[in-house]
């Protein structure tokens, strides 16, 4: 492990500020810019030296320090390595949290950064059981594109099809992962393939596994126990009553709607409108853990549309 060099600088905090500015400070959702401004504090104003932030299973495992798996994320050993992070968390977050809502977004992001850690201590520990080769144990690794690599494999998910450039060079978006694991460790070989791996697994644990299930769950649960509390209702605006809740889109108040295509959500929102308006007032729950009104068909929703702006009128 290298220690963290300041130099040529503060060039990539200078291109990093640039790619913030560019995206616009006003147009990056609350968590993508909260735990970016964190990493970037801790870089400037470190509350540990490296060697004690970063995660390796002599250190976690035997030594019994697990606050590591909360400190090796966010830390860097450099500002390049810090820059290359943060600029592709920035994109990430921009397609990502909207989608998922800030809430459930910084819980993912949690979990994410813990699982990673896990996995990389797994991983390190049957490597070194299988090679007998203890170096295994003792490497320690920092920095949060492992939990970049998980974002990946999520993104990928939502965003299917097209191509992604790795280094230059176009890849299928479902395979884009992959390769860039390979690439970077062929080209940087410094960097940790096992922590990177580690992130692609908690990926697919949550796209292809149970993660998804279980966080979905468990949101649900909590922010339809703290509806009940608050008695939320429907009026003509759409959803109210308990906003800022664990499903609540950040902007606009409206619930948690992620794994709806654009589609779904505007149609579920046609329908809260219309039904607040004298429509029906059943609703199902779904497996996000929100209520949405009773299904309406399309004929139905378009008549009641042009009723509304016959009335307007």
């Amino acid at each position: 492990m290298r220690s963290r060099q300041r130099g040529g600088g503060q060039l990539g905090l200078i291109l990093l500020a640039s790619q913030v500015f560019q995206v616009g400070v006003e147009n990056i959702p609350p968590v993508t810019l909260a735990v970016l401004c964190l990493n970037v504090y801790l870089f400037l104003v470190p509350t540990l030296p490296i060697l004690q932030a970063c995660i390796s299973v002599q250190q976690a495992y035997w030594g019994g320090d697990w606050r590591r798996l909360v400190l090796s994320p966010l830390h860097h050993l450099d500002e390049w390595h810090l820059y290359y992070n943060m600029a592709s968390f920035l994109w990430k977050g921009v397609k990502l949290e909207p989608r998922l809502g800030s809430s459930f977004y910084a819980c993912l992001l949690a979990v994410f950064s813990l699982l990673t850690g896990v996995i990389y201590l797994l991983l390190e520990m049957g490597l070194s059981e299988i090679t007998q080769d203890p170096s295994y144990n003792i490497q320690c690794a920092v920095g949060f594109s492992g939990v970049l690599f998980a974002l990946k494999v999520l993104s990928n998910h939502y965003y299917p099809g097209g191509v992604s450039y790795v280094m230059g060079v176009p890849v299928a978006n479902r395979y884009a992962s992959w390769v860039e694991l390979v690439l970077i460790h062929v080209m940087s070989p410094g960097t940790s393939f096992v922590g990177h791996l580690a992130g692609i697994l908690v990926g697919l644990l949550y796209t292809a596994g149970p993660l998804k299930i279980i966080m979905s769950s468990i949101a649900g649960f909590v922010t339809n126990g703290y509806h009940a509390r608050q008695n939320p209702y429907y009026n003509s605006s759409g959803y109210s009553g308990s906003s800022g809740g664990p499903h609540t889109h950040p902007q606009n108040g409206h619930p948690y709607t992620g794994g709806l295509s654009e589609e779904e959500q505007y149609e579920a929102a046609i329908r809260a409108s219309l039904n607040g308006r004298g429509g029906s007032t059943q609703r199902r729950q779904t497996s996000y853990g929100f209520n949405i009104p009773g299904e309406l068909t399309a004929e139905e929703i378009r008549r009641r549309r042009l009723q509304r702006i016959d009335h307007l009128d």
